[in-house]
């Protein structure tokens, strides 16, 4: 089988050609996608005849907790999903049908961040709202970055040479979005993401947790509009509200130079992420296996080491690809992990298949 993944972004398109053995084939990183089948069908030009693509989709709410194959009246519920997640579902849809006009004889399947979180226990993902409002509306914690806990556990699970039906492992996908996730055994127990991804950690433009309250003073005293508070807390906070820049990397750079608004930005970021990693924690029975992926958990070792887990300096400081940071003797073993959601989405495709 040659499988294309296809991982739409709010503006970007990530495509990736695989083989049967994940060897990879082909890649384009596209900044800007204007929503065109182009890019796929120069790249199934470049490497032949492509018969499956795989679909990343941020968004399946409740009805969509599998990996399944795409067809008119999945792209229909997919639509009534679009105002759960109204920046990621629409490139997702896009996606699929510039995929199918470019690849009309490909099977196309749909894989799910939300997924992975469809095992949470009640206890775990449901708000303590009115019964009437849950009645209603799907108010409930779905959790995100499914696909990229899912692999940087099973990976993880390999470096550690253990079994996942045997660990309880803390995945911390910390990117652009950031979230992390308990898992017992293979199976997502609670996550920091909820109803949308603006809930829990410290984020690049976004605000993580705050008192809900504090949103209604915003629109009750201080006159903002809905749209103007929903705005301001998906793109105008988190490391860009705190220090003027969303790069992990520019907060460290100055911080070191003695700024102290990026020294705040790395404080709160990092205070934020200790109190989920033990929050996270607490949802297991213990603790075998840590993990960090994702764009800062691969290349930021101080963010690493702020976490406060048990890890070798040196190995902290020189890993960023996968490889064990534990220090000696620890009872945690923690690892970084390259993220790869294209293996993922590849192997869900092909056990769907199967």
């Amino acid at each position: 089988m040659t499988l294309l993944v296809v991982n739409a972004g709010s503006s970007s398109l990530k495509l990736s050609v695989l083989d049967s053995s994940d060897n990879v084939l082909a890649h384009d990183d596209i900044s800007e996608w204007s929503g065109d089948d182009a890019p796929i069908g120069e790249l199934a030009t470049r490497t032949g005849t492509i018969d499956t693509v795989g679909h990343r989709v941020v968004h399946g709410g409740t009805t969509f907790t599998r990996p399944v194959v795409v067809d008119d009246a999945v792209l229909g519920g997919l639509r009534e999903l679009t105002p759960l997640a109204p920046l990621h579902e629409p490139r997702a849809i896009a996606a699929i049908e510039a995929a199918r006009r470019a690849l009309p004889g490909a099977m196309q399947v749909a894989c799910f961040d939300t997924a992975f979180h469809a095992t949470i226990p009640a206890a775990a993902s449901t708000y303590a709202l009115p019964a009437a409002w849950r009645a209603r509306w799907p108010l409930r914690r779905f959790g995100f970055h499914g696909l990229s806990h899912a692999y940087a556990a099973r990976r993880a699970t390999e470096l550690a040479g253990g079994e996942l039906a045997e660990l309880h492992i803390v995945t911390c996908h910390l990117g652009a979005g950031a979230s992390l996730c308990a898992i017992d055994r293979g199976r997502s127990v609670d996550t920091t993401m909820g109803f949308t991804p603006l809930e829990g950690l410290v984020m690049a433009t976004r605000a993580g947790s705050i008192d809900p309250g504090l949103v209604l003073w915003l629109l009750q005293e201080a006159g903002l509009t809905a749209s103007e508070v929903g705005e301001s807390l998906e793109t105008r906070s988190g490391l860009v509200g705190l220090a003027g820049t969303a790069d992990m990397r520019e907060v460290i750079e100055r911080k070191a130079g003695g700024d102290s608004a990026a020294a705040l930005a790395f404080d709160v970021y990092t205070h934020r992420l200790r109190r989920e990693i033990g929050a996270m924690s607490a949802a297991l029975e213990t603790v075998d296996v840590c993990v960090f992926t994702g764009g800062v958990g691969e290349h930021a070792p101080s963010v690493r080491a702020a976490a406060r887990l048990p890890v070798d300096i040196a190995a902290n400081e020189s890993t960023t690809r996968d490889g064990e940071i534990s220090a000696p003797g620890s009872g945690v073993r923690t690892f970084v992990v390259t993220a790869r959601e294209d293996l993922e989405i590849a192997r869900e495709v092909r056990a769907l298949l199967a």
